[in-house]
């Protein structure tokens, strides 16, 4: 298949010096990827071999839930983005043609697939369809890092399903589900499913999929029975003992005192015993005072959809000017929409006075204040999960998400069907997408060691690497020039290191590369009559007879394959 020799596969002794990811540091030192620019990068020919395998476990999965693969514009005229209300997303990129019109370069294709389904469908009998496309997206991605982790240009499977109800959706989202399921088991991968946010998507109920490594950007909550992006998990704290209620609450003096570990310690209260309100901003003006547990943290992506606003941290102006002095805000007494979280409860609340300096005791919800009551509160380690069992944090790659967009495209865009009563009904909509640049950086993560990469046989850029450690035309190069042939005329996926470059340099490479099965032709081991074999992922070393060379690896290929 590929002679090192011929092939592009730059290795390096030492990883890029701004590389602090697993997988930038290794899929770079294996030459797999080179960096173009800021969140810009070239699969090289093995890297891409392992991309590709990973397109063609997507698509094979896919077509045998009935998709139908198309392939879509990455150009696209602005109107519709406008339309959709998602034309202002910061990470689209938008420019113009010589004729002055709007474009922009697509970071998903929910606005073109719709567009097209709006031209086409027209009758309930048109309906269910599943599309799906391979193809690239752009974004302007902020920060780019983490080798192809994060990245500013990606090939991403993006599927869209097209049903005339919401009992369609849920049997389309389930078949994608089984298909995920299988892609990512396909393909070697350890991973979770768990609930998400919507986000700039929309819609009403989104899954993603979770491969946890170390170099993980996100956190996935997970216990025995329950699994959550920290974006949208909900765990319940340990409880925590209150001072005794009031009748009503006592002003008290905190010269200075603005944070929950001053205020905590000086009045002799736990830091669960404290409200912190945190004041948010909304896209109209509007300002929402949060209220968490002393000792937690809102989680933004919660309080957005608690209050169905687009929030941002409020300016020490704001606070001032809305509500009080910042460091000293509480609920009681405020003009401003209050949303609790529902593990502030009790008599015995400490909370800012709305004054410089001052502090409330006693306070109680509902009596002193009135608020919405939410599950806003960043989960924690150690919670409980609503089943009861413990929560641990763990960090993860975002893999795939699912999103079931009902009719948020479909009616901005008028895709719409006649149904068997002769009416105009939105067709109802999902989409589901994938990254096989992520699955293979995700790959690269878990089955790395200390030597380099480790690839599962499904998506290894080749099955075998065969290393000889002869020079020149001896008998040893012979013996294993010949053994490629064999392997390649069998339909073995072989790489033969046949450079004229030392042992070491070409098992040190053999094991950066991280093909399943490494077999050596040396000279001691043609002597004894014997190839030299070894199993990357476990490190086991066995030897083959030499005259049933082509025959035993055509085997072990078949097995592990």
């Amino acid at each position: 298949m590929t002679r090192f020799s011929e092939a592009l596969i730059p290795t390096l002794r030492e990883s890029p010096a701004d590389a602090e990811a697993t997988s930038h540091k290794l899929l770079v030192r294996a030459g797999m990827v080179r960096q173009l620019g800021a969140g810009l990068w070239t699969f090289l020919p093995a890297g891409w071999r392992v991309h590709r395998k990973v397109e063609a476990i997507i698509r094979e999965e896919m077509d045998a839930i009935g998709g139908q693969e198309m392939l879509m514009p990455v150009l696209q005229p602005a109107d519709l983005w406008t339309k959709t209300g998602r034309v202002g997303i910061e990470e689209l990129f938008k420019l113009e043609d010589r004729k002055g019109s709007d474009l922009v370069l697509a970071m998903t294709h929910e606005e073109a697939i719709t567009a097209h389904v709006a031209s086409e469908v027209r009758s309930w009998r048109d309906l269910p369809k599943l599309l799906y496309q391979l193809q690239v997206k752009e974004r302007d991605e902020p920060r780019p890092r983490a080798g192809i982790l994060r990245t500013r240009e990606f090939v991403m499977k993006d599927a869209y399903s097209f049903d005339r109800d919401e009992e369609g959706l849920d049997r389309s989202y389930e078949a994608c589900i089984g298909a995920y399921d299988r892609i990512f088991d396909r393909c070697g991968l350890s991973w979770y499913r768990v609930a998400s946010d919507v986000g700039m998507m929309g819609g009403q109920g989104a899954d993603e999929y979770m491969a946890p490594c170390a170099a993980g950007e996100d956190e996935v909550a997970i216990s025995a029975g329950y699994a959550a992006n920290v974006d949208v998990a909900i765990g319940t704290p340990e409880p925590v003992e209150l001072p005794e209620g009031r009748d009503a609450p006592l002003e008290v003096e905190t010269p200075g005192l603005t944070t929950v570990e001053e205020v905590s310690g000086a009045l002799g209260v736990p830091e669960g015993a404290l409200i912190k309100a945190v004041p948010f901003t909304g896209d109209t003006g509007e300002v929402v005072m949060a209220l968490v547990r002393g000792d937690d943290e809102v989680n933004p992506i919660l309080l957005g959809n608690a209050a169905g606003l687009d929030l941002r941290p409020s300016t020490e102006g704001e606070i001032s000017d809305r509500i009080g002095p910042p460091g000293f805000i509480g609920p009681v007494g405020t003009e401003v929409r209050v949303i609790k979280d529902s593990q502030v409860t009790g008599r015995g609340l400490v909370c800012g006075a709305n004054a410089a300096d001052r502090h409330l005791q006693g306070v109680e919800p509902g009596r002193d204040f009135a608020c919405e009551e939410h599950d806003i509160r960043r989960v924690r380690e150690g919670d409980s999960a609503p089943d009861g069992s413990p929560i641990r944090l763990e960090p993860a790659i975002e893999i795939g998400n699912i999103f079931k967009l009902g009719t948020r495209y479909s009616e901005a865009l008028g895709a719409t069907f006649l149904d068997e009563d002769g009416r105009v009904r939105p067709i109802v909509m999902g989409s589901y997408g994938i990254g096989p640049a992520r699955i293979v950086a995700a790959l690269a993560e878990q089955g790395a060691d200390e030597a380099g990469l480790s690839w599962p046989a499904s998506v290894a850029p080749w099955q075998v690497e065969l290393v000889a450690l002869g020079k020149g035309d001896d008998e040893t190069t012979r013996i294993a020039a010949d053994l490629y042939r064999e392997l390649r005329d069998s339909g073995v996926e072989v790489l033969f290191d046949d450079r004229e470059a030392g042992a070491g340099q070409k098992l040190t490479d053999a094991e950066l590369i991280g093909c399943p099965l490494r077999i050596v032709v040396g000279r001691k081991g043609v002597e004894a009559g014997e190839l030299e074999a070894s199993w990357r992922a476990s490190g086991d070393d066995f030897t083959i007879p030499l005259d049933q060379g082509t025959v035993r690896i055509g085997q072990l290929v078949a097995e592990m394959s």
